[in-house]
């Protein structure tokens, strides 16, 4: 198993949202920790996994849903000897397997020999981690604890901070994690036709998913009737999600080639609402300003966000402030998405490095902007990770000016792989690099003002450029 992270970068709480007269610097707290998962020698996981997701929701009304499940006929399955077939690999996979320490240590090696990024410090080359596969492993190994300590050294003398080892336990309490509300964590899974399917890649035995029915490798078909089919784990994630104690209506489809249900599960921990929002007049009152403090990204952030967005424009928002200040990141996925509400379709939201051709991306706005008036994006030196993505992405297509301090300098990508004992590694993978080809990580991101500019300099400021761009 394999998922992508995105790791905050300090030990911070978001903080209050500021007073209704000002937009003061927010206060500091504890620390949080955004990850993505990966497992070595197999399928890449779709699903980006939080544990800032493993809280309770804000109260709110609950659903009026028939509490009835509903069977349904199977449909247009494959052959019963392809169900058999089926039935033999999964076994096959999930098959225990004796595993020497050795081999661990060497697969763990080989992870960082095939995948690594350098994210500046030049301690690694292919020689060098060629020799040291030497040297260790000409060693006996003895015990698991003594392959999991040299792991562990070995990792450690990369000199990345966020390449590390995760013991059994460590690794299985990441797996754990929930950010669909439900119990459940979903994987893409290519499909035979050429289509994702989307299966139920981690569920937990206690949740309200499992105690409903749905089982592990289930396919999810719906939710609340709208068919998921080319959506992503992360939308259908964000599908899920809901208030504590409402229920949502999911269709599966159990294993390979049983039956389709409809089941209602309820929801329980749930992300909070990362986002706060209201609207200030200035300059006596004829110009009004919506302003908008994410706090996280989470599984909410995006459609919480949206919600703020409109009913600011309805209320006659002429600017926008978004304020990222101790914004520590969160799921990668969440910053881009967030990212192309406010760019043109087409424009760049970010760049993606790596040695790996599958970190090797342009990523891109697909759709029109939902708000077109100019953005005053607040950050501060605790601005990391995906918030950064989501302020170079606005300022480099000029859709908004950076006013407060330099950003933290968070750009890293690392990627979770489960070895065969059930410990893990996180590797560094690959990296983020701004529209106009900047480096993030280390070097952190210059803001246009330090403090907040009059409003005519702010819409002046972004008109030159664009002209510039426009050349």
């Amino acid at each position: 198993m394999r998922l992508f992270l995105c790791n905050s970068s300090a030990a911070l709480r978001p903080p209050p949202p500021p007073g209704p007269a000002a937009f003061p610097t927010p206060a500091t707290a504890t620390p949080l920790l955004f990850n993505n998962f990966t497992s070595a020698k197999t399928k890449l996981i779709g699903a980006a996994l939080s544990l800032g997701l493993l809280l309770s929701s804000p109260p709110s009304l609950s659903l009026d849903l028939d509490s009835s499940i509903n069977q349904l006929k199977p449909y247009g399955g494959p052959s019963v000897e392809d169900c058999r077939e089926d039935e033999r690999e999964d076994k096959e996979e999930v098959a225990p397997q004796a595993v020497s320490n050795e081999s661990i240590v060497e697969e763990a090696w080989e992870i960082v020999n095939d995948s690594f990024l350098d994210s500046g410090r030049h301690r690694w080359s292919p020689q060098t981690w060629q020799q040291k596969k030497e040297d260790i492993m000409g060693t006996n190994i003895q015990t698991r604890s003594k392959a999991h300590e040299i792991i562990r050294r070995m990792l450690a003398s990369l000199g990345d901070p966020y390449t590390r080892f995760l013991s059994p336990d460590e690794f299985s309490k990441m797996a754990r994690y929930d950010m669909s509300g439900i119990g459940i964590n979903l994987r893409e899974v290519p499909g035979d036709d050429g289509n994702v399917k989307l299966k139920v890649l981690g569920l937990l035995l206690d949740g309200p998913a499992y105690a409903a029915g749905v089982r592990q490798g289930d396919e999810i078909l719906a939710v609340n009737g709208d068919e998921v089919k080319g959506k992503s784990a992360f939308e259908v994630s964000s599908l899920l999600q809901g208030p504590n104690g409402t229920s949502v209506i999911i269709q599966v489809k159990h294993g390979n080639c049983g039956s389709i249900q409809s089941l209602e599960v309820q929801r329980q921990l749930v992300a909070r609402t990362p986002v706060f929002y209201r609207m200030e007049q200035v300059e006596n009152g004829s110009m009004s300003i919506g302003y908008m403090r994410l706090k996280e990204f989470n599984a909410l952030a995006r459609k919480d966000l949206v919600t703020a967005m409109r009913r600011l424009q309805d209320m006659g928002a002429t600017y926008f402030i978004l304020d990222l200040r101790d914004n520590l990141g969160g799921l990668v996925q969440a910053g881009i998405e967030i990212s192309k509400l406010f760019l043109n379709n087409g424009a760049t939201v970010t760049y993606t490095v790596g040695r790996d051709a599958q970190y090797q991306t342009t990523i891109k706005a697909d759709t029109a902007p939902l708000v077109t008036a100019p953005v005053v994006v607040l950050v501060n030196n605790k601005t990391a990770s995906a918030s950064e993505i989501v302020a170079s992405a606005l300022h480099d297509n000029c859709r908004a000016v950076l006013v407060g301090d330099k950003t933290y300098g968070k750009g890293l990508i690392q990627s979770v792989f489960e070895l065969h004992d059930g410990s893990g590694v996180v590797v560094t993978v690959g990296k983020y690099v701004t529209p106009n080809h900047m480096d993030i990580n280390g070097n952190g991101i210059e803001p246009d003002f330090h403090s907040l500019p009059a409003w005519n300099d702010i819409a002046k400021h972004l008109s030159k450029c664009s002209r510039l761009q426009q050349g």
